[in-house]
């Protein structure tokens, strides 16, 4: 009992069952891959880090300012209330980026000059799972 190759469809069948099978698998993987990622903290694609330091340096001089000023004119000296509006400014900032998902880092904060005039540097370093960027910023505060 021979059968005959040409006649034989069982084999292509079960081929076409095997291919199918194997499409809604990797359909599925793939489904689940892309659901998997919509729960990730952080995306690659954004600039979270470059908008992060943008409005860092927009508001440091205001900051400054204003808490500089607050200080002095509770009765701490010039460099008193510029160290510690600095300082403010650096707890603020790291909270602010813990709520964004970025790291914002002031160190090497300085305090120099004399006079009414005090000049505050800090160096920034502000980071996310995919990035990182260090920044100086520079703020002159004139206390009348």
């Amino acid at each position: 009992m021979r059968r005959e190759l040409s006649r034989d469809e069982a084999g292509q069948m079960l081929l076409m069952t095997g291919l199918i099978l194997m499409f809604a698998l990797l359909t599925m993987s793939l489904n689940t891959v892309k659901t998997a990622s919509l729960g990730e903290p952080y995306d690659a694609h954004e600039d979270a880090v470059l908008d992060a330091s943008a409005e860092t340096l927009v508001v440091w001089q205001p900051l400054m300012e204003n808490r500089s000023f607050a200080l002095y004119d509770a009765g701490s000296n010039e460099t008193e209330a510029a160290t510690a509006a600095a300082q403010s400014i650096a707890d603020d900032l790291m909270r602010h980026g813990e709520a964004r998902g970025v790291e914002i880092i002031l160190t090497d904060i300085t305090v120099t000059g004399d006079g009414a005039s005090r000049v505050v540097t800090a160096s920034a370093g502000i980071a996310d799972s995919h990035a990182r960027l260090q920044v100086t910023l520079e703020a002159t505060v004139i206390f009348s």
